[in-house]
């Protein structure tokens, strides 16, 4: 893997999987079932919120999306990450947090709160410069 950083900087974060709840998402298991059985997958989280922005319901995507965020800060922290830094979108492991950290942008957009939009848009930035544009919002 390539470094993303100044040379200098902080090693990129690479998460360990979620196996069970990847596995349990791959086989259509419902994403609700997925994030009560395993609470710390942000990628369950993920999904949820997804879903939930596609039918419009963007406050509750953003409950989904905040949790998951918030379940992947406490990883990435445990995992050395110390609030910058790389994150990189191509260690699938990592996009469970990533794709939180969009779905939160989207229904932060949606609902006019523009400040948090823009937080989002900065750590997507900040983790990653392809995130955004892997997560269409390029």
């Amino acid at each position: 893997m390539t470094r993303m950083g100044d040379l200098l900087g902080p090693d990129p974060i690479l998460l360990p999987a979620d196996d069970a709840a990847e596995a349990e998402l791959e086989a259509s298991e419902n994403p609700a079932i997925v994030a009560a059985a395993h609470p710390a997958a942000s990628i369950a989280w993920a999904v949820l919120a997804e879903n939930a922005l596609a039918e419009d319901e963007a406050i509750t995507a953003y409950a989904y999306a905040r949790t998951g965020y918030h379940r992947g800060l406490d990883k990435l922290r445990r995992n050395g990450w110390k609030g910058f830094g790389p994150v990189p979108y191509s260690h699938k492991p990592n996009q469970g947090f990533l794709r939180c950290v969009a779905a939160l942008a989207k229904a932060a957009e949606s609902i006019g709160e523009s400040d948090e939009y823009a937080r989002c848009l900065d750590l997507l930035d900040d983790c990653d410069p392809t995130a955004r544009a892997e997560l269409g919002l390029a």
